[in-house]
């Protein structure tokens, strides 16, 4: 997708302000949104992740943008590696009957591509599998996401030769916007109108009968999969007026994804969109642990701007990697920025998203390069970032259990210089740096919150140190995050 300038910001928030604030459904959608404030989220490309087979060796060259046999069983059965890292919910790609045909672009194996919103993808599994994964899940004490595309549908050809009637349930033109491409990513009504592609029929969300139907839909959808929460595909292309009573048929939190990555646009989605996908706090994450020559400021300064202009930086989903962007691996090579970057993710304000893939180090560059097989890398529950990652994860699950107000404080800055940030959320404290592995930067923090005394433990190593007379001193050996609590949130992990 492309990226808007200034002038849509106004176009935009006027555009919104025009619209209904988000009314919440008769099944609570908030008590929905406050269960997910808890979770910490894995996101599968289900193609992707896991065959039914087992195999470790079925071939999957990216490069052709077709299935490869990932399924919802291959799924089920690596549960207790995903649990394994600690997380609490799984975001899987959406699951419904796509286009068969090859485009341009390939075939439609990430879900992208409607054609009938009433059938499930059977190269993913059945109907029944997918009720399987669910429970599954849920016995756990697992959530399920699942993204859905209300805006558009696929097509093999271009907008003037498509067939409408091959879709199931809009199988006529006049659901669609009438063909013509985003020129002007500055112009919101062309965001919302035209099309992405010439290969995505643009529904009419502001259509009363499309709306009808997919609350419907929704509904069903919701009840027949006991699904926890929506992943929305392109939110900031479609008419805010659609949210309101979708939210309320649905009536389970939703994430949109709004792929923008200034604050002044995307916040306001938040008016609309319980969660929002944070691109504003992404783009300066990026820069910060991409370059060790890169200083805080725009971070720090990012971070300011989404604490005021967004209406809940706790309901903002945060990322490093997913499957339109770089692999951050792919450009960084010094395994402590990569480690600093993902605790950062999972520590921060909002509920963190690990892209499958980022715990065993995969290295694609853009799509189709970072929606690779996984099972070709192994499911190894030894490797490095497997391990940082659980750490993590545990770590913010044990803040969370010792202190139910954790998962919705808002965090603050207590310490930072060009190139390392320090952030007190509830009962942790944690350390980031960019200086990278060849440094080990020494800060004392003297706002942590600890008493002179006090022996706090570093969630990460279980090492112990006693604050002293100044506050809390850190080195960050070979620039590895550090993340402290007090010897009690530590009982039970170290």
């Amino acid at each position: 997708m492309k990226f808007s300038s200034a002038a849509i910001y106004a176009s935009v928030i006027l555009n919104l302000a025009s619209a209904q604030p988000i009314i919440l459904g008769k099944k609570d959608a908030k008590s929905s949104a406050d269960l997910w404030r808890d979770q910490s989220i894995y996101q599968i490309v289900t193609d992707r992740f896991a065959r039914t087979d087992g195999s470790t060796s079925a071939s999957c060259d990216v490069s052709k943008r077709e299935y490869c046999g990932g399924s919802f069983q291959g799924i089920i059965d690596k549960l207790d590696y995903i649990q394994g890292m600690g997380f609490t919910a799984i975001w899987i790609s959406p699951v419904v009957e796509q286009i068969p045909d090859k485009t341009e672009y390939g075939y439609g194996y990430h879900g992208y591509w409607m054609k009938n919103i009433y059938t499930i993808n059977d190269n993913f599994g059945t109907a029944d599998e997918l009720k399987k994964l669910s429970e599954e899940l849920h016995d756990r004490g697992m959530k399920l996401m699942v993204d859905i595309v209300t805006n558009h549908y696929g097509a093999a050809g271009d907008g003037p030769s498509i067939d409408y009637s091959v879709y199931t349930p809009f199988n006529e033109q006049k659901y669609f916007h009438d063909y013509c491409l985003i020129t002007d990513y500055e112009n919101q009504a062309l965001v919302e109108e035209c099309w992405e592609t010439s290969t995505l029929p643009d529904l009419k969300t502001e259509d009363n009968e499309v709306l009808s139907v997919f609350e419907s839909w929704v509904k069903d959808f919701i009840s027949n999969y006991t699904i926890d929460g929506l992943r929305v595909d392109s939110a900031k292309h479609m008419d805010t007026s659609f949210y309101q009573p979708f939210t309320e048929a649905a009536g389970v939190f939703l994430l949109g994804e709004v792929f923008e990555g200034d604050s002044a646009y995307t916040c306001p989605y938040q008016d609309y969109i319980a969660g929002v996908s944070n691109y504003p706090l992404y783009y300066p994450v990026l820069r910060f642990f991409q370059n060790s020559k890169t200083t805080s400021g725009e971070l720090l300064e990012m971070i300011d701007n989404i604490k005021l202009k967004c209406n809940d930086v706790t309901l903002l989903g945060n990322f490093v990697e997913n499957h339109d962007i770089i692999r951050l691996g792919s450009t960084v090579k010094d395994k402590a920025l990569i480690k600093n970057a993902i605790a950062f993710t999972i520590l921060g304000d909002g509920i963190p998203i690990i892209y499958y893939g980022q715990e065993q180090g995969l290295l694609g560059a853009e799509d189709p390069e970072n929606r690779e097989a996984l099972w070709l890398a192994g499911y190894d529950t030894d490797s490095a970032y497997y391990k940082f990652i659980s750490k993590l994860n545990q770590a913010r699950n044990q803040a969370a259990n010792k202190d139910n107000s954790y998962p919705s404080t808002v965090s603050s800055i207590i310490y930072s210089d060009d190139h390392t940030i320090a952030t007190k959320k509830a009962n942790l404290v944690a350390i980031f740096t960019n200086v990278g592995a060849s440094a080990s930067p020494s800060v004392t923090l003297s706002q942590s919150g600890f008493q002179k005394g006090d022996q706090v433990v570093d969630l990460l190593t279980c090492s112990s140190t006693t604050v002293g007379d100044s506050g809390l001193e850190v080195t960050m050996a070979l620039g590895v995050p550090k993340v402290y609590a007090s010897s009690s949130v530590a009982s039970g992990i170290c």
